[in-house]
């Protein structure tokens, strides 16, 4: 296995950014002459060694897109759990992040904090990415309100609720609600609700529980397509 894994915006030519190389050089203490993978974020990738610059030394590879791709969409919650939820679902193969403002949401963004935030949260995700060896970079989005999230999902969203069946991956987009719930109105909305087990969790828990199910469906680790 290759040493690490990193992004690059031209495989032809593929060179780091500073930040990527300070981190493999300091942080991960590679040498000359290591082998890593490099990839475009969007399934192509090769090997390299490791050097200023880095030196290809395979042809450039493509991963088909993974099928059916997966949307876990959560309510902001307070201080850094966003960020936890983001990274966790990131290694876990989620390919669409969607954070919301729900009814019940403590968490409210104003539109100058919420465009900062948003680009720390896909910087966090394109770490988490290379650390899990992802070849495909997941989208994460703007911070939206509910109604225009599930507008924009569409067919095969399902909201997270206790009193849910089992998920399965004729739905592959789970919406998880704030800490005090989902509103009256947010549960009319039509979308049929998915169970994640029979305790109450967390908002960032319910999340990265919803993100561990879909992946090990698409894995076919557990259950079957329905």
């Amino acid at each position: 296995m290759a040493a690490a894994h990193a992004f690059v915006v031209d495989l032809a030519a593929p060179e780091l950014t500073d930040a990527d190389r300070h981190h493999l050089e300091r942080v991960l203490r590679l040498r000359p002459g290591d082998e890593i993978t490099v990839s475009d974020g969007a399934g192509s990738w090769r090997p390299c060694r490791f050097g200023a610059p880095l030196e290809p030394v395979g042809d450039v590879s493509r991963e088909p897109a993974p099928d059916p791709p997966l949307t876990v969409g959560f309510a902001l919650t307070k201080g850094q759990r966003p960020e936890l939820t983001v990274q966790k679902l990131t290694e876990l193969g989620v390919d669409r992040i969607a954070p919301f403002v729900a009814a019940r949401t403590v968490v409210r963004w104003d539109p100058d904090q919420a465009a900062a935030h948003v680009e720390r949260l896909r910087r966090l995700a394109r770490e988490a990415a290379m650390q899990s060896r992802r070849v495909w970079l997941p989208e994460v989005e703007q911070v939206r309100d509910f109604a225009t999230v599930v507008d924009a999902i569409g067919a095969g969203a399902c909201l997270a609720d206790r009193a849910g069946g089992a998920p399965a991956l004729s739905r592959p987009a789970v919406l998880v609600g704030p800490e005090g719930g989902w509103s009256d109105d947010e549960r009319a909305c039509g979308l049929p609700v998915v169970g994640l087990g029979r305790h109450v969790l967390r908002a960032e828990t319910a999340a990265v529980a919803a993100g561990v199910v879909l992946s090990a469906l698409r894995a076919g680790l557990i259950g079957g397509p329905d």
